[in-house]
């Protein structure tokens, strides 16, 4: 393994990593994990020694095992309005695209990679991206965003014992796709009380308290991200 996809983990982390043996592997560790209600921005090392993880640290997690079993590690941005951001890893298997993911909400998590297109990807969360009043919230997305490009920049970021906030940051100034014309928009109706209940299942309320990882090494204060992913 080359020491870019080792990423600083040590033996026994990299066996963890490689034992989920696949995407699937990788979403089923993230469904066995609680969603971490705190605002923190973990790296991969602290989720996997914490075994929690919200939206943003489960992506970037996935992104990294991804990486230890071969892929690129690809991040996405889903943008809503009146609602917070979502964040995916995302993988291609024979030409389709699957993804990744921790959410609050049952419908936003893992996707079998048999969509033709990243925006064929992106539709599927569509009728289950809804906010606590039921409206459909998705809005746009971004390109697919290699964090391999910030080996250089943040040196052992995979292992980092600081926020990654950077991360949300960076994703937050891509371009996005919008997905709706605003008389799409104007249309839109709410989801019925099944479907948000549905969506619901599981979900946790967040939390004010930040929990801090039991990991060596100073920890940066977290910046400000204007839209939070959740």
């Amino acid at each position: 393994m080359t020491s870019r996809r080792a990423g600083g983990f040590t033996p026994r982390e990299l066996r963890a990593l490689r034992a989920l043996g696949s995407p699937w592997g990788i979403q089923r560790a993230l469904d066995a994990m609680p969603y971490h209600a705190a605002g923190t921005a973990w790296s991969p090392r602290a989720v996997l020694r914490e075994r929690t993880a919200h939206c943003l640290e489960g992506a970037v997690f996935a992104a990294a095992a991804l990486r230890v079993l071969g892929h690129p590690p690809l991040l996405l941005d889903l943008e809503a309005v009146q609602d917070t951001d979502h964040v995916i890893a995302v993988f291609r298997l024979r030409g389709h695209w699957g993804a990744i993911a921790k959410s609050n909400f049952s419908g936003l998590r893992y996707r079998e990679p048999v969509y033709r297109s990243v925006r064929e990807l992106v539709m599927s969360y569509f009728e289950g991206y809804v906010n606590l009043r039921g409206e459909r919230t998705l809005r746009a997305f971004s390109r697919p965003v290699n964090l391999g490009r910030f080996d250089r920049a943040q040196p052992g970021w995979m292992v980092s014992g600081g926020d990654l906030w950077w991360i949300a940051e960076h994703l937050v100034e891509v371009p996005h796709t919008r997905l709706l014309k605003p008389a799409m928009i104007r249309t839109l109706s709410r989801v019925d009380r099944r479907s948000l209940d549905a969506a619901m299942a599981g979900y946790q309320p967040h939390q004010s308290r930040a929990i801090t990882p039991r990991i060596p090494g100073p920890r940066r204060g977290g910046r400000g991200h204007p839209r939070r992913p959740g």
